[in-house]
């Protein structure tokens, strides 16, 4: 079942944050810090209850929290030279890795599809860390395509 987070899910979200987080890290060291976590208690509080910044999470029988995907509705454009629309944004999507396997992330995108449809979204969008292979497939495989690339050129 998929549903929206509840404070209650802190905890493990949490512990989902600090998986991702050290997936990061060891893609890019010079950019996470290992051990840390994107979000604090108090800031998850928060977006919980931001229609704006909707998290959803994937649960079992017993309600435990099996992956998750933050959210961020966007208004368009950026520029006077853009039409204007909404965007659901993924801001994170992870699922326990003692559950992937069991297309958890999948119900988790199609979720966000599906609510994206209803709040009159035009696009779905996220972004993915070069070295990020895994992910990279996995959003390819759910029928995304490269809109934009970042570059750097690092100091």
């Amino acid at each position: 079942m998929i549903r929206r987070a509840k404070k209650s899910d802190i905890p493990r979200l949490i512990m989902l944050l600090q998986d991702v987080l050290e997936i990061h890290a060891a893609i890019r060291p010079d950019v996470f810090i290992s051990g840390t976590t994107k979000y604090t208690h108090e800031e998850l509080e928060e977006i919980i209850a931001d229609d704006q910044r909707p998290i959803y999470v994937a649960v079992d029988e017993t309600d435990s929290v099996l992956g998750y995907v933050f959210c961020i509705l966007k208004e368009q454009p950026f520029s006077n030279n853009m039409v204007p629309f909404k965007s659901l944004f993924i801001d994170d999507l992870c699922v326990d890795s003692a559950c992937r396997g069991q297309h958890i992330g999948e119900e988790l995108f199609e979720h966000v599809k599906s609510e994206a449809k209803k709040l009159g979204c035009y696009e779905v969008t996220l972004n993915v860390w070069a070295g990020n292979d895994g992910a990279e497939h996995f959003y390819e495989k759910m029928g995304m395509k490269t809109k934009e690339r970042q570059m750097e050129y690092i100091l």
